[in-house]
């Protein structure tokens, strides 16, 4: 979506969910590559689905947002 769209509709989104929503779209943001985020986002999405999840899924998910990556 264009940022202009984007905000447009986040400001109908309780102020819980807009942070929740910018946040994931940051971390997400971060990532190099559209094939990195389709994969991050993809991988997290079916780990949420049962609802429960365990250590390595959690730290995988990690991995995969670059959040325990070292600096480049």
């Amino acid at each position: 979506m264009k940022g202009g769209i984007m905000n447009w509709i986040m400001k109908f989104l309780p102020k819980e969910q807009r942070n929740m929503l910018e946040l994931g779209m940051r971390i997400v943001a971060s990532l190099d590559t559209a094939a990195e985020r389709k994969e991050a986002i993809d991988y997290g999405i079916h780990m949420l689905q049962s609802g429960k999840c365990s250590v390595s899924s959690w730290a995988k998910f990690g991995s995969k947002l670059g959040i325990l990556r070292g600096k480049h």
